[in-house]
């Protein structure tokens, strides 16, 4: 399971044979069935997770008690409610497993412990949380002022993979929108 990975972190950054192994024992490897929340809310996360495979999303219930999802993360990648994985803060957001997922799974003691011994996986992480950061930016300027046909259509063509294996009320949640917005979307772009 730790190939991915380090194909992912060898392309970014040089690792010496001493970093590469440290980063195989400390990312464990973990299973978990779909619709299994991983992390929970009201609780600091314990984990930044590396998706081998499968989708996750990050989720907090509203007011009226309604499931908002703010983030669907496609394989490969990082994934965690990562302000407060970085803070060690607790946390609104619930983060499940949508499908049946392969993941690597870190704890922020042991990542520090990692970024200190190698100053590879120091500049990895840094440019691991200034990606997910531009990923954030990116997405509230989209919320903000792409109309809803607009933000499906940016997401067909940037994460086919989501349209295909996430249940449509999470997409359309993701997207600022209702269900039923997203089922005349989708029926206007098929006809």
């Amino acid at each position: 399971m730790h190939d991915k990975l380090l194909q992912h972190i060898r392309s970014e950054h040089d690792f010496s044979q001493e970093e590469i192994e440290a980063v195989q024992m400390y990312f464990e490897p973990v299973t978990y069935s779909r619709n299994t929340i991983i992390e929970e809310a009201g609780k600091v996360p314990e984990y930044l997770y590396y998706i081998v495979s499968g989708y996750l999303r990050i989720f907090y219930s509203d007011e009226s008690g309604n499931e908002v999802t703010t983030h669907i993360n496609c394989p490969p990648g990082f994934f965690t409610s990562y302000s407060h994985f970085i803070n060690a803060t607790v946390s609104a957001d619930h983060v499940e497993c949508i499908t049946d997922c392969e993941l690597l799974r870190i704890s922020k003691d042991n990542l520090d412990l990692l970024v200190t011994k190698s100053r590879a996986m120091k500049d990895f992480s840094i440019s691991v949380f200034q990606k997910s950061i531009t990923y954030n930016e990116n997405r509230s300027r989209e919320l903000s002022v792409l109309n809803a046909e607009q933000r499906y259509l940016k997401l067909m063509k940037d994460y086919p993979g989501i349209i295909q294996n996430v249940p449509i009320q999470y997409i359309a949640s993701f997207l600022g929108m209702k269900p039923e917005s997203l089922s005349r979307i989708r029926r206007k772009i098929i006809n």
